[in-house]
C-alpha cells in the first residue's frame, strides 16, 4: 500500500493525506489522481519530492537525474537531499506505528486508519 502524505518542515505529516493505493501504482500518478499538484499550483505551495514525481507538475520540485552532475546540478541536489530529509523523518514516525507496518485491509480503511494515527500524532 502507498500513501501520498504531505509534511511540513516541522516533520508533522499534517499538511496533507492522499488516499490510499495499492502498491503496484506509480507514486506521481497517485498524486495526480488525488489533486495534489493541482492544488499546491493553485495555492503557490512548492513541494519537494524524489525523483518519481518527474513531471508531476511545476510545483513539484525534484532532485536532477544522472550519475556524474557536475556544478550548479550537484548543489541543487544536495540541498533538495537536505530539505527532504524533513519529510522523510515525518514519514519514520508514522512507519514506529506497528499498526501501518502490519495492515492488511481494504484502501479505504487503510486511508482512514492512517488519518486516525497522524492525528493521534499530533495530539501528542
Amino acid at each position: 500500500m502507498k500513501v501520498q502524505v504531505l509534511a511540513g518542515p516541522s516533520r508533522t505529516p499534517a499538511l496533507g493525506l492522499g488516499r490510499a493505493a495499492g502498491s503496484h501504482t506509480r507514486p506521481d500518478r497517485g498524486a495526480g489522481v488525488h489533486g495534489i499538484p493541482a492544488a499546491l499550483a493553485a495555492d503557490d505551495i512548492k513541494c519537494w519530492a524524489d525523483k518519481a514525481y518527474q513531471g508531476a507538475g511545476p510545483a513539484i520540485r525534484v532532485p536532477f537525474r544522472g550519475k556524474n552532475l557536475r556544478g550548479c546540478r550537484q548543489r541543487h541536489n544536495r540541498d533538495h537531499a537536505k530539505t527532504r530529509s524533513l519529510s522523510e523523518r515525518a514519514m519514520a514516525t508514522l512507519k514506529c506505528w506497528r499498526l501501518l507496518r502490519k495492515l492488511r485491509c481494504s484502501t479505504t480503511r487503510i486511508t482512514a486508519v492512517v488519518r486516525a494515527v497522524v492525528a493521534l500524532k499530533l495530539a501528542t
